[in-house]
């Protein structure tokens, strides 16, 4: 019998430490890729790809002369010219925000509607907008591409808009519809008695309880916007080409740029990132909601 109570204390005593342990070494997988990157974009183009890696080496910030101001000469040597890459990142920055707040102002009240009213055809209406999102990029790039050239709309922000609206608003529908149905209607009737019509019950109830998940949809939503290549590809040239788009200016045909392509990878991380350590503190209430009664 005492081994058993032996083996349960052990348990108790290091399964968090074990479970801590795991957890650091899982971040420290998950952070390595993106440490390597920011470390190689101060490397002279000589120390980043030697083996074994250097990890004690004299900073430079030629990368990112290269990428902010067009710099051919970097440490010495000659690269192809590459431009303009400080504007593909405020092509994204404008887009993804844009197209953001459009699916938020768009997918809200529709998710309202589908939480809170009865109607037929009510349950078919939902996964035919879930059906939407589940289609292939490559099944819809065509037609887009050939509606878009008939209104003269490629290579225009609005036509990146329009595409990336009409592919987060399943996503918003269906996640803040999620975050609806945990607020109680009592709540809602409640507010009503008290004289707010039904505007005035979803603008002053439901929506600041559900601001955390409303927090966790926008940074979700600007994520698949910052982060989509496909259709910024083919969908734009010079005028509204996106930062994911611009990276592929560093690989020439003879040659990779290494230390100007991880100087705009760094660049292209920052944007998002500050936004999520923005809003983490909601992000993170938004991902739990509902999880506890």
């Amino acid at each position: 019998m005492t081994y058993p109570r032996q083996r349960y204390l052990l348990q108790r005593k290091f399964g968090p430490i074990m479970a801590q342990i795991l957890a650091i070494l899982v971040t420290l997988a998950f952070l390595l890729p993106i440490l390597w990157m920011v470390t190689s974009s101060f490397k002279l183009p000589k120390d980043i790809l030697v083996m074994p890696p250097k990890w004690l080496f004299h900073p430079t910030l030629d990368n990112y002369r290269a990428v902010l101001l067009g710099e051919r000469n970097i440490a010495g040597a000659t690269f192809p010219e590459v431009k303009n890459f400080p504007r593909y990142i405020v092509n994204s920055i404008f887009i993804s925000l844009s197209s953001t707040f459009v699916s938020l102002v768009v997918g809200t009240p529709a998710a309202y509607t589908l939480s809170r009213f009865n109607f037929r055809g009510k349950k078919q209406m939902a996964f035919y907008i879930l059906g939407a999102r589940m289609a292939p990029p490559l099944a819809v790039l065509i037609p887009y591409y050939i509606l878009f050239s008939w209104l003269r709309l490629l290579d225009s922000y609005l036509s990146l808009l329009i595409v990336y609206s009409v592919l987060n608003l399943p996503f918003v529908i269906w996640m803040m519809r999620g975050f609806f149905n945990e607020v109680p209607e009592e709540l809602e009737d409640a507010a009503r008695v008290d004289g707010c019509d039904r505007f005035g019950a979803l603008f002053q109830i439901s929506l600041p309880l559900t601001a955390p998940g409303l927090a966790a949809t926008s940074i979700f939503c600007l994520l698949l916007s910052w982060n989509e290549f496909l259709f910024a590809l083919v969908l734009t040239g010079n005028v509204a080409k996106t930062a994911p788009v611009g990276l592929y200016n560093f690989i020439s045909f003879h040659e990779v740029i290494w230390g100007a392509l991880f100087a705009a990878g760094t660049l292209v991380s920052l944007p998002v990132l500050i936004f999520a350590l923005l809003v983490q503190r909601n992000l993170v209430r938004g991902l739990t909601m509902g999880a506890f009664k």
